[in-house]
């Protein structure tokens, strides 16, 4: 059974259900003081814990999709490792792709299935969500995602229009089911869109991490994951190359929340000619290496300054300002990187501009970025310009 299956939380439940029933059954022929009792005791203590415990998280799994498969769970694929590994010399970080297969590729569900108030009906009157993978050229990595395209798409005085289009990522260790069923960012974009405040706009829904269960942080780890060259250049060209969405870099914003937002930040900020704008709601500005990271930055005379150049406060000290415009969410109680947030707002100079969206009160959850979502997307609609060239057109 499949690590997110229904089949298999139920009979978790059912095996719950046994364990509680069972101790309270056998409680009472543990009651001497022997070691056959206290074993007991101890045994159906323990037992019990761990059936409820495990039905819980399968619960708690199936409805956040932190991970999706047994094999992401343990780190394990068929491929390759998953977790730290060299790129190049026969050795791979994360699932390999074949780019000869397509850039963008149909994938299964992945949850999508699960995902409630997705657009219904014709697809050129309601739209459409598909589920595909997304294979780099370059770094031959896979990120699994969601793509959602607007009525306008399928319509045919719009047959050779070209789109303007957002990279939503989620947070660690989330990915695209969370933008759907929790941030519901496709359901809150065709809201906005059929109610003509937006511009049609196609929106591909990733996770950060291209290396699960790695957290790599949109960072290019020396003899490890590229993931800056993934989400900067693979991204991309995988996108223009299968959906009819604009060359220029007017037309593309990447946002997200949490380390999603971070990686936003990073890929405007250091790629202002792929993104021209980022909306970030809950991020950090800088690039840490943690246990879920690994070594970000790898060793010797150059580590320093990658680190350096992936804090985004020592960039704005240090470096020329990119031409981008940035977004950033956060909340005056609730949120712990709102000091941070002022910090950064308050280094951003010309040409490159900021706005945030501030809360009174606000947590780092999903209820929050709802919040914040709607402003996000409009302030977004206003920085993309819809493209003017056309299928056909180079």
């Amino acid at each position: 059974m499949g690590l997110t299956s229904r089949s298999l939380l139920y009979a978790m439940v059912a095996v719950a259900v046994v364990c509680v029933g069972l101790t309270l059954w056998l409680w009472p022929r543990f009651a001497g003081r022997g070691p056959r009792a206290l074993l007991g005791r101890l045994g159906s203590i323990v037992g019990t814990q761990l059936a409820v415990v495990a039905a819980l998280g399968l619960a708690v799994n199936g409805n956040f999709q932190f991970y999706s498969s047994w094999h992401e769970l343990l780190g394990l694929y068929d491929d390759a490792p998953a977790a730290v590994g060299k790129w190049g010399d026969g050795g791979t970080a994360g699932p390999a792709g074949d780019p000869s297969k397509g850039l963008v590729q149909t994938a299964g569900p992945d949850g999508l299935e699960k995902v409630h108030g997705l657009p219904k009906g014709p697809p050129e009157q309601a739209g459409r969500v598909e589920s595909v993978r997304i294979v780099g050229r370059r770094t031959r990595a896979v990120d699994p995602a969601y793509v959602y395209l607007p009525p306008q798409y399928f319509q045919p005085q719009f047959a050779r229009q070209r789109f303007p289009v957002i990279v939503a990522l989620s947070g660690y260790p989330g990915g695209s089911f969370l933008l759907g069923q929790h941030l519901r960012l496709p359901q809150t974009a065709a809201r906005l869109i059929r109610a003509g405040r937006m511009q049609p706009t196609v929106i591909v829904m990733m996770r950060p991490t291209i290396a699960p269960p790695r957290d790599t942080q949109c960072v290019d780890v020396p003899g490890g994951p590229q993931a800056e060259t993934f989400f900067a250049r693979d991204v991309p060209q995988a996108l223009v190359s299968h959906y009819r969405v604009g060359h220029d870099p007017g037309g593309w914003g990447v946002m997200g929340y949490s380390s999603g937002g971070s990686c936003a930040l990073q890929l405007a900020m250091r790629h202002d000619r792929t993104y021209s704008a980022a909306a970030a709601l809950s991020p950090d500005y800088k690039v840490s290496s943690d246990p879920t990271t690994g070594n970000l930055f790898g060793d010797g005379r150059g580590r320093v300054r990658r680190r350096q150049e992936h804090d985004l406060m020592w960039r704005l000290r240090h470096l020329p300002a990119p031409q981008v415009n940035v977004l950033v969410g956060t909340s005056r109680t609730g949120e712990k990187n709102y000091p941070a947030a002022k910090a950064f707002l308050a280094a951003v100079r010309p040409p490159m501009k900021a706005d945030a969206v501030v809360l009174d009160h606000g947590s780092h959850n999903f209820a929050t970025w709802r919040r914040e979502l709607p402003a996000a997307l409009l302030w977004m609609d206003k920085q993309l310009t819809f493209p003017e060239d056309v299928v056909g057109n180079s």
